[in-house]
């Protein structure tokens, strides 16, 4: 009864974690998106400004074409390291643990099923066939 306690607390916190995490999400896109407002406001200001100061040296259709081939310049430098963009250290060791723990749940499972019956056959009706998996997983598959 304790264990099934103990499980219910523990679905009940990562409940409670996973709502108060959502929230500070929604809250920090909705201040980023407000963020990206004034940057783009900033950047139209700026472009803006250089144009005026270009227009005093060169003609204005001369003027605003310098300030568009600059900012594909920039655009195509970004976009060339946005498509760069590969896994990270941590992120490749975080794939190697989910696939490592994907990896032990199926030889749980697995076992558990083996000796499900097995455990019916000894008379072991009230022993639960994953209780047998997990200790038989535990103690039968080696040790990284």
């Amino acid at each position: 009864m304790r264990t099934l306690s103990l499980a219910r607390i523990a679905a009940q916190a990562e409940g409670l974690v996973l709502r108060r995490h959502a929230r500070r999400i929604i809250v920090q896109a909705v201040m980023g998106a407000v963020a990206v407002i004034f940057v783009v406001c900033a950047l139209a200001l700026a472009h803006f400004a250089g144009w005026l100061a270009l227009v005093s040296v060169v003609a204005p259709v001369y003027a605003a074409l310098i300030v568009l081939g600059v900012d594909i310049v920039i655009a195509a430098i970004f976009g060339v390291l946005a498509m760069r963009s590969s896994p990270d250290r941590i992120e490749r060791e975080a794939i190697l643990v989910r696939d490592q723990a994907k990896q032990q749940l199926a030889i749980a499972a697995a076992t558990a099923s083996t000796l499900a019956p097995v455990a019916r056959l000894m008379g072991l009706r009230h022993v639960s066939g994953l209780v047998i998996g997990a200790l038989a997983t535990r103690y039968l598959t080696p040790r990284r």
